[in-house]
């Protein structure tokens, strides 16, 4: 990120070294707040509403009230872009419960911060989606929906950072991550499918996924394009016998997998579903967006 970048924060524009939050706000405190990753391809930011949409139902979810409507929020996400010049890049959009106590309880309800970074973004070298990434299974279970549900994309994220630590302790990229039936979820940053005879496979949000807004976007991809895809229940079992495998998300987009602790998946190399998807996916981002420069 360069030292010149513009940071949105609470109404206006500042540098990055002016970009400070409060030691009391509860988003530092306690995690108390929600936030999306959302890309800009091709001078549009890609699924810009249904990123927005998903940021107040987490913000609902969790008695969190937006100071701006949908529309003012979709503006704030595309200016940020322009005035930081980012026509490909990476967002974040995070809203806090704003600045309180030392106490549990946020009452009286404080201002909610507000906050938008515009930028570039390299999650996985280029080898990864030649190759396939190397995943390993987390012995961290993941966080169930009757404790705090994992369709709020919310600042507390310990639970995904434990999970990726053991996968970067292990060597690997990801962590695949198990519920407390030994099902599997999804990945600590992304969703995961598997491709056996021809059928793509992913589980259902009621396991105790995000039901991540490039997971739907390769659902209704690959339906388009004849595919079967269903959403099901499986185990490790079921991943270790794949024909393939592959992961989805904001910033890692579709990236194959080779490896699932140590076991080769398929061939051992991204196989021709995936390649499909992916660039079936690369295809629909470049043209599919709200317009960071309108008048362009």
């Amino acid at each position: 990120m360069t030292e010149d970048v513009k940071i949105y924060l609470n109404g206006e524009f500042v540098g990055r070294d002016k970009a400070r939050v409060s030691v009391f706000d509860q988003g530092i405190l306690f995690g108390d707040g929600v936030f999306e990753g959302i890309r800009a391809y091709n001078s549009r930011v890609f699924k810009c509403a249904e990123h927005v949409d998903r940021l107040f139902q987490g913000a609902k979810a969790l008695c969190l009230d937006i100071p701006m409507d949908k529309a003012q929020t979709i503006q704030i996400v595309t200016e940020t872009c322009r005035v930081n010049g980012v026509r490909d890049g990476y967002i974040r959009l995070v809203v806090t419960r704003g600045i309180g106590d030392l106490g549990l309880l946020p009452l009286p309800a404080p201002a909610p911060t507000v906050f938008c970074i515009a930028a570039s973004l390299t999650l996985y070298p280029m080898e990864t989606y030649e190759k396939g990434m190397q995943v390993i299974t987390a012995a961290r279970r993941r966080n169930t929906a009757g404790c705090l549900d994992p369709q709020v994309k919310s600042l507390n994220y310990l639970n995904n950072i434990l999970a990726k630590l053991e996968a970067h302790h292990a060597g690997a990229q990801e962590a695949l991550m198990l519920n407390g039936e030994g099902l599997v979820t999804e990945c600590a940053g992304d969703n995961v499918f598997i491709i056996k005879d021809g059928e793509i496979l992913t589980p259902p949000v009621h396991l105790g996924i995000l039901n991540g807004i490039t997971r739907r976007t390769v659902i209704r991809l690959a339906r388009d394009m004849g595919m079967s895809v269903r959403e099901t229940e499986f185990t490790l079992f079921n991943v270790y016998g794949a024909d393939e495998c592959f992961l989805t998300g904001t910033a890692a987009e579709v990236a194959p997998v080779r490896l699932v602790d140590h076991r080769i998946i398929g061939n051992g190399g991204p196989g021709p579903v995936t390649r499909k998807i992916g660039s079936a996916f690369r295809e629909y981002a470049q043209s599919h967006g709200t317009p960071i420069f309108p008048e362009e």
